[in-house]
């Protein structure tokens, strides 16, 4: 099976599954408090419906839309805009005869599910199959800095000691941390043997932003030929997977990106000493037209090490993990009202790109945890017809005793409406636009 239907039916399937438990999330408590449930719905039904059944006082059904779902509750302006509804006087069952607390819980029910899901999964995909870790010692050669670390005083070779005087399960982490979180400082060992002190400073996530440079450090891999691109300039010059490169131009190479800074971005001629099974050669090579050889580095030099965790740490960092994937996620909105920011929004095609090309069930899981998350904060949003606009009503008619008139609501369910189509129609433009121009 192609990987395009591999992420597609995980994409269904994960949404499937939060769709209806977050529907269940308002479903409940509505059905707790004796408010009368018309519909529940996976997808939207516009005009028609896939499967629909009457049971007791609700219809269940599947819609053909895929943009989510929805609980139909009576007497409440909604999605469904029936305010004919809301012009009869109002009935014991319907939700605005409740009390404002009680329809406040109903509206929270769904994020609140969402949230607990995805703390869940993380709970459960780190007690079955551990976590990965990246520990310093791992990385002999240390880490690559790009420009922009370097102007802060980060050097190539780098060993990370700890961050704000913590020791990370992965040293790679550094990059998520420093771009979405309030990093101070960052105690490194340079590649002289010399332990060091850096200050971060405080914009320091926005230049990595405006950079582009979304990952400021890398390990530094030997420079020790992987794979060669068949017919390339290195298969014909007589180079071989294994070999290790010692310098080029009487430049000495310690590692792949002492190898990159040397080439050219054009054609050159080189020369060139490695070795091969213990045995120094040279040779003379000229790069193609663009400065390339053909040649590709050993990154599996790079291995994590798994931790098998007992119930109790999977709880402690299960909920650690999604207390700090939440906090990362809300860290990174602020990137979306630039420019940059909002040319890369995506829609389902970039949902559908977090699940992995082939099945994997500890890959699929994590997507839905963080995909759980996402949608919790989205949906608290306060804006009109989110479950964030119905709770902001409510606050401010719990604040001031008078509940916003029929009339408003309805206005702000349609402004609220139109405001989200707006965003999927533009997130999945952005979709298109990469998928057709990169």
């Amino acid at each position: 099976m192609s990987p395009f239907f591999v992420k597609a039916i995980q994409l269904l399937m994960s949404l499937s599954l939060l769709i209806i438990l977050h529907e269940l999330g308002h479903f409940i408590p509505a059905r707790i408090f004796k408010t009368r449930v018309e519909k529940f719905f996976l997808f939207f039904d516009v005009k028609f419906a896939l499967f629909k059944k009457k049971i007791g006082e609700t219809t269940y059904g599947i819609g053909w839309l895929p943009l989510g779902g929805y609980v139909k509750i009576s007497g409440m302006i909604d999605e469904s805009m029936d305010t004919e509804q809301m012009q009869q006087p109002a009935k014991p069952w319907e939700f605005r005869s409740k009390p404002a607390w009680q329809r406040l819980i109903i509206m929270l029910g769904g994020v609140t599910v969402n949230l607990i899901l995805g703390f869940l999964i993380y709970i459960m995909i780190l007690f079955v199959w551990g976590k990965n870790t990246l520990y310093t010692e791992a990385l002999p050669l240390g880490l690559d800095p790009s420009p922009t670390a370097k102007q802060i005083g980060f050097e190539t070779g780098d060993q990370l000691i700890t961050v704000d005087g913590k020791k990370l399960d992965n040293v790679l982490e550094i990059n998520k941390l420093l771009f979405l979180r309030s990093v101070e400082s960052v105690t490194v060992k340079h590649s002289n043997g010399k332990t060091e002190q850096l200050s971060i400073p405080e914009n320091f996530g926005n230049q990595m932003f405006e950079s582009g440079e979304l990952m400021p450090f890398s390990p530094v891999i030997p420079a020790i030929i992987d794979s060669i691109l068949p017919n390339s300039v290195a298969a014909k010059s007589g180079l071989m997977p294994n070999d290790k490169l010692i310098s080029v131009d009487d430049s000495k190479i310690s590692n792949w990106t002492d190898f990159k800074n040397e080439m050219a971005d054009k054609s050159q001629t080189y020369r060139m000493v490695y070795e091969r099974n213990r045995s120094i050669d040279t040779l003379q090579i000229t790069s193609d037209k663009e400065g390339k050889l053909g040649v590709y580095p050993q990154v599996s030099s790079i291995q994590f090490t798994n931790e098998k965790l007992g119930i109790m740490s999977s709880i402690e960092e299960g909920i650690s993990f999604g207390y700090w994937t939440l906090h990362d996620y809300i860290a990174q909105f602020k990137y979306i009202f630039t420019k940059k920011g909002a040319s890369q929004l995506g829609g389902f095609g970039a949902i559908g790109n977090m699940f992995p090309a082939t099945w994997d069930w500890k890959g699929f899981w994590a997507s839905t945890a963080l995909i759980s998350i996402i949608l919790a904060f989205m949906n608290i949003l306060p804006i009109p017809a989110l479950d964030g606009g119905h709770v902001m009503f409510l606050a401010y008619e719990i604040i001031t005793g008078k509940k916003p008139n029929d009339k408003f609501m309805e206005y702000a369910q349609m402004f609220g409406f139109f405001l989200l189509l707006a965003l999927v129609l533009y997130a999945n433009g952005n979709d298109l636009y990469r998928l057709i121009f990169s």
